[in-house]
């Protein structure tokens, strides 16, 4: 750990994330497991489609009479915008402006809390008008699905504010600069994850 203080700006690695051979078994462990998430959402997505039309007869609502698209399209923008400030602190992690990639976690944050927010309000709105996890096969599979996703956003707002406050007097070091890779990875996933979930539930969903 000694080394790692004097690393400067001028002989920081170009690639600290992987400069440590704990960096780069961080890294290639994550994308095992970003391959058992992929399998358990193309599972999800797999029964959604299944279920998406098994509703009762009845007033029940269907997928193109209960989604509001321009809220989903915010969302979207809400989480993409995240993706790319996240881009913009590990760029600044690698090299070595503690500070400015502090802020754009921060900002990062920010927008995911806004994602968070609105898709809550989302859910709220559709239980009001009886699309709830026990009404269908379709709001069960729709929740899943979505709510799973939604579980992994907050996982990952942890996990930012967790680095941002944990290492707000400790700067940056090869240390921790994997454990930022490893984050904004993960928060990539969350993100195509929901262009997909924009897609096919969304978009496919409104046009019937």
């Amino acid at each position: 750990m000694a080394a790692e203080k004097n690393y400067t700006a001028h002989n920081w690695p170009q690639h600290p994330e992987t400069a440590s051979l704990e960096g780069k078994n961080k890294f290639t462990g994550f994308w095992i497991f970003l391959g058992g998430e992929t399998v358990l959402f193309a599972s999800l997505f797999a029964t959604y489609l299944a279920l998406k039309d098994k509703v009762p007869g009845g007033d029940h609502l269907l997928a193109k009479d209960l989604f509001q698209l321009p809220l989903a399209f915010v969302m979207t923008m809400l989480l993409l915008t995240s993706s790319l400030t996240s881009v913009y602190a590990i760029y600044h992690m690698r090299n070595h402006n503690f500070k400015k990639m502090q802020l754009w976690l921060i900002i990062t944050v920010l927008l995911g809390l806004g994602f968070l927010g609105l898709e809550i309000y989302e859910f709220i709105e559709y239980v009001h008008q009886g699309h709830t996890f026990r009404s269908s096969a379709f709001g069960s599979a729709f929740y899943f699905l979505v709510g799973t996703h939604g579980f992994h956003v907050i996982i990952g707002l942890v996990w930012f504010i967790l680095l941002i406050v944990r290492n707000a007097g400790r700067g940056l070091s090869i240390y921790n600069a994997a454990k930022y890779n490893t984050a904004a990875l993960y928060w990539h996933f969350i993100d195509v994850v929901w262009v997909f979930i924009f897609t096919v539930v969304y978009l496919l969903g409104k046009v019937g």
